[in-house]
């Protein structure tokens, strides 16, 4: 949470923290600026010090809107800067972060910098930055161990507004099973009205709209995949492949607040009409690990310790496993989950990056999404919810939606 930022500074000897860029799609930004137009900022952190927001001119009156302390890029116009580099564009913008930096009293010190940037102009940037503050030493937060530390437990307006993202996704979801069973069945192949095929590309364009009607967005696609496509946990589909009867769909929808906000995250497994056997068994397993799961959650628990549980639990069932066979493209092939906030994955985590602070702490927002692929086969089957520890240090479940595997569709 954000009252942790000064004690994580003083911990680990850091003089500041930069953020550069938009509000918009920019976790680290919007973390402090929360959703409002800042196309063009930087923000600086200090230990025990009011954040600072550097923001053009043009922006003003949203940059008020943040709460937080300003200063305008026009202290230090575009014209001056190319004086004082003699034009030279790789220093430019180098010169400008050293002002920002002098002007919050930083000339040496660790500084951690985030945001975005092109890559090329930010390494040419952070390159010359030394030439004005030598003394300064940039730093990438790899490790994790500043700002996504704090970002990693969420406050009760944070944890209310992932709720919310939780009951738009769930009414989308819920929407898109109803227009997919107002259709009809003609053969294997799902139809509308006038005996068209209804292909992916027309589901995802509904749920898109659906989302932006409610407020929210969908900056990382969505998953809609079918048959053999929904035995590959990352295959989002093809959109213009119809849908068919008595296939695995593994619907994988993860928006967020309109913005770049918070997001949500959450996955159904369906078949249109019918699910044959072979499913029928697979979904069996899935929801049985994923059930035993939920049970056995515990607050202060390694959330690895539930990746090593769920490879004993499918391999128990004769399903290959990453514990075993970790480059295994079917059976059980990715983490039980991750954690969810401003960005869609963050910590904590659950797979080989876990460590011991990847802990189930209050405030902590994850997801648990058991899931075995047999591209081999057609199918795949996933399950997946979005949990939090609340702050009376209780686990729960941030959105309800059944979990039936088969949408019935008229004949």
């Amino acid at each position: 949470m954000k009252s942790q930022i000064d004690e994580i500074l003083k911990k680990n000897n850091i003089s500041a923290v930069y953020i550069t860029g938009s509000a918009d799609h920019n976790p680290a930004m919007h973390y402090f600026t929360g959703n409002v137009h800042v196309s063009q900022g930087a923000l600086v952190i200090c230990e025990g010090k009011k954040p600072v927001l550097f923001f053009n001119p043009m922006e003003r009156e949203e940059a008020a809107r943040t709460g937080l302390e300003l200063q305008s890029f026009a202290n230090h116009p575009y014209a001056s800067l190319v004086k004082e580099t003699n034009g030279d564009r790789s220093k430019i913008e180098a010169r400008r972060i050293a002002h920002i930096l002098e002007d919050c009293g930083i000339v040496k010190g660790k500084v951690v910098f985030y945001g975005q940037w092109d890559a090329g102009k930010a390494f040419s940037t952070l390159k010359n930055l030394s030439e004005y503050l030598p003394d300064v030493e940039a730093l990438a937060d790899w490790d994790e161990s500043i700002l996504f530390k704090a970002m990693n437990t969420k406050d009760d307006d944070e944890l209310s507004q992932i709720k919310t993202m939780g009951q738009i996704t769930t009414s989308v979801v819920s929407r898109t099973a109803e227009f997919l069973s107002s259709q009809k069945a003609s053969g294997n192949h799902l139809v509308d009205r006038e005996g068209k095929p209804v292909t992916i590309g027309q589901v995802k364009q509904k749920i898109n709209l659906w989302l932006a009607e409610a407020g929210a967005e969908n900056p990382e696609a969505t998953i809609f995949s079918l048959g053999r496509d929904a035995g590959i946990p990352h295959s989002i589909g093809k959109d213009a492949e119809g849908l068919r009867l008595g296939e695995t769909i593994v619907f994988d929808i993860f928006p967020c607040q309109s913005g770049g906000g918070y997001f949500y995250d959450f996955t159904r497994t369906w078949c249109l009409g019918y699910a044959p056997d072979e499913v029928l068994a697979l979904y069996d397993d899935v929801k049985k690990v994923y059930d035993i799961l939920i049970t056995e959650l515990k607050t202060g628990e390694l959330f690895h310790t539930y990746q090593e549980r769920t490879c004993d639990l499918f391999e128990n069932m004769g399903h290959t496993t990453v514990k075993t066979h970790s480059n295994t493209e079917s059976g059980y092939n990715h983490s039980i989950g991750h954690g969810v906030g401003l960005r869609i994955h963050e910590k904590p985590w659950s797979g080989d990056s876990a460590d011991e602070t990847d802990i189930l702490i209050p405030g902590t927002v994850f997801t648990i999404e058991p899931g075995l692929y047999y591209p081999e086969k057609g199918m795949g089957v996933r399950i997946e919810d979005t949990y939090c520890v609340n702050h009376n240090g209780l686990i729960e479940r941030m959105a309800e939606y059944p979990y039936d595997l088969v949408i019935p569709v008229k004949s």
